[in-house]
């Protein structure tokens, strides 16, 4: 599943506030998996993220959002874990994943997407 955005319609206070922006963004994720029931909802979900900031504050903010949020909206318990792709093989997947639908989306190559779309359940627009 997969959710992207048009960075000029976000709200300019989340365009400046970035680390902001994806918490929320990456919650609004959570949420969609969590609807369409793409987790177990009974047993601890294990969440790795890659690690995008040096900034240990920001990312146990981080951290702390999402296991709050979800906890809250949905009462599942979830363990956030904040690696980097050299630590966790697995992110370079989602790496690709990313790039190909990048691709797909801002340059019309679908050369690499068509080798991951029937994995795809959703692609949707965050601000359409």
């Amino acid at each position: 599943m997969a959710i992207y955005l048009n960075k000029k319609k976000v709200y300019t206070k989340l365009q400046d506030e970035k680390h902001v922006l994806y918490n929320y963004v990456t919650n609004i994720l959570i949420d969609r998996v969590y609807s369409k029931k793409l987790v177990p909802l009974n047993e601890k979900i294990n969440l790795v993220a890659s690690r995008r900031e040096t900034n240990k504050f920001l990312n146990h903010n981080f951290k702390h959002y999402l296991e709050n949020q979800v906890a809250e909206n949905h009462k599942l318990s979830i363990e956030v874990n904040i690696k980097t792709p050299s630590e966790e093989k697995s992110l370079q997947v989602v790496d690709f994943v990313s790039w190909a639908i990048y691709r797909k989306m801002q340059h019309g190559d679908e050369s690499y997407y068509n080798l991951i779309k029937q994995k795809i359940v959703d692609i949707s627009p965050l601000f359409p």
